[in-house]
């Protein structure tokens, strides 16, 4: 349990450079994740509440108990296996919105500032969900290839190094120990 703690204390740590850097091209002060306080937080919480939904329909296909998870401890009703397997494309969402703001398609004048929290016009919400989804469906070859080779590494036992990796600059997915 320490070293998971470690992990996401480091995880916290890289997490407030990185988005710092994926959104130096707006005012945003920090990603907060379920509190909505600004439009990009909002947006951030609809682009992965999609990648969740993709990423469990695949593992469905592999009948995981997707309660169950690796780094994600278990927690009442929390999907946390699909909450683990989700981590390596959360780059997916992150640079859509970047662009996104960047193209115009994400304008913070969709969004309604609702008690504390920045909520998209419910008119606006099919535009920005197949916005986000044309990023994952343009990706899903190399997501499904991801969680073959996951679930083919898992139901043969191998060691989590035998596991794959997926380099989100190549669209490929690399094994560390070739073909699984």
């Amino acid at each position: 349990m320490c070293i998971a703690r470690n992990i996401l204390g480091i995880e916290g740590n890289a997490a407030k450079v990185y988005f710092a850097r994926i959104f130096d091209n707006v005012n945003w002060k920090r990603r907060q994740p379920r509190i909505k306080f600004d439009y990009i937080n909002s947006l951030l919480d609809i682009g992965y509440t999609i990648l969740f939904n993709f990423i469990e329909c695949i593992l469905s296909v592999y009948d995981f108990d997707v309660y169950q998870g690796v780094l994600h401890t278990n927690f009442y009703m929390r999907k946390s296996l699909v909450c683990d397997l989700m981590e390596p494309f959360r780059p997916i969402i992150d640079w859509r919105i970047r662009k996104g703001i960047n193209l115009g398609q994400f304008k913070k004048d969709d969004f309604v500032l609702v008690g504390q929290q920045w909520q998209l016009e419910y008119k606006k919400s099919n535009v920005y969900s197949m916005i986000f989804l044309e990023d994952l469906l343009n990706n899903k070859e190399c997501i499904f290839l991801y969680l073959r080779s996951y679930y083919r590494a898992f139901m043969k036992g191998k060691d989590s190094s035998e596991f794959p990796l997926f380099d989100i600059n190549s669209s490929d997915v690399s094994l560390l120990s070739g073909e699984i």
